[in-house]
């Protein structure tokens, strides 16, 4: 670790926590095309505590996504291994829920039905009537109660969200992947479940891996901010701990003078030092 005024940062060359909840180990994707390998990402480190909020930032085509497949299993590495609770990841599975970007809502099913088919699908075994009661709950965790009975076309893109947050929740993940969830939304939903998102992971404590573009959205949330290079070959650049006091408050946050050193850090790691090279 390395302190840099009032900023905490790690390094990529700092030792990773074989221990950790979720350990990412030397983590590399390639993939054959025509003109030979293409590498998007080549050995990433990082380790994960239970519980903690980790954000991961960085310009298009860095692999952030491509990580967080190999989290949820979706994909596989070239090289290296992905472990929860030191076991393998080999596949999905529901210790391991995302929430992407596009909702991704079955269009003929309400709300409710949207929740309940994933509760039935990962405990069939269950009283129907145990399986709608987490459904409901879920709903109302997430202020959803009243349109439980709506289908997607009839909700507004934050409450879709919301809908597939408390789907992921519902399973009780250990792991909660979020791919960039909030950024086709306004400003202002975005804001109001920035809030509300905090607001579940302070009360369940679930660990979260989450993409964003957004630092200012990482400063808020997160318990570290995972700084990508460029791709190809893109591996963890710097990692910035945000050691803001929780519950947190987005005004308090924002009138911390530690909240601008962390900003402008993350600036100029994105903008100057990883700045994209435009020149062909």
């Amino acid at each position: 670790m390395q302190t840099l005024s009032n900023i905490n940062v790690q390094l990529n060359d700092a030792p990773l926590d074989q221990d950790a909840f979720l350990v990412i180990d030397n983590v590399s994707k390639v993939y054959p095309t025509p003109n030979g390998p293409h590498v998007v990402l080549d050995g990433v480190n990082l380790s994960v505590r239970e519980g903690e909020f980790v954000c991961i930032i960085g310009h298009s085509g860095c692999g952030k996504s491509t990580l967080l497949d190999m989290v949820s299993g979706f994909r596989q590495p070239t090289e290296g291994q992905v472990r929860l609770q030191s076991e393998p990841i080999v596949k999905p599975g529901p210790d391991r829920m995302v929430v992407f970007q596009n909702y991704s809502l079955l269009p003929w099913f309400t709300a409710f039905e949207n929740i309940y088919l994933g509760i039935d699908s990962v405990w069939p075994n269950k009283p129907k009537a145990e399986k709608e009661a987490i459904a409901r709950d879920h709903l109302a965790l997430v202020g959803l109660a009243e349109a439980a009975d709506k289908k997607p076309k009839q909700l507004s893109g934050g409450m879709k969200q919301r809908v597939c947050i408390a789907r992921a929740l519902a399973l009780r993940p250990q792991v909660l992947i979020l791919d960039e969830p909030f950024g086709a939304l306004d400003p202002i939903t975005r804001e109001e479940l920035q809030e509300e998102l905090l607001k579940i992971w302070t009360e369940h404590q679930v660990t979260v891996l989450m993409i964003t573009h957004d630092i200012d959205e990482a400063l808020l949330l997160a318990d570290r901010l995972v700084m990508m290079t460029n791709g190809p070959a893109a591996k963890v650049g710097e990692i910035l701990e945000i050691s803001f006091p929780r519950p947190r408050n987005r005004s308090r946050v924002m009138e911390s003078p530690l909240y601008y050193e962390l900003r402008n850090y993350a600036l100029d790691f994105l903008y100057r030092r990883c700045a994209h090279d435009d020149v062909e």
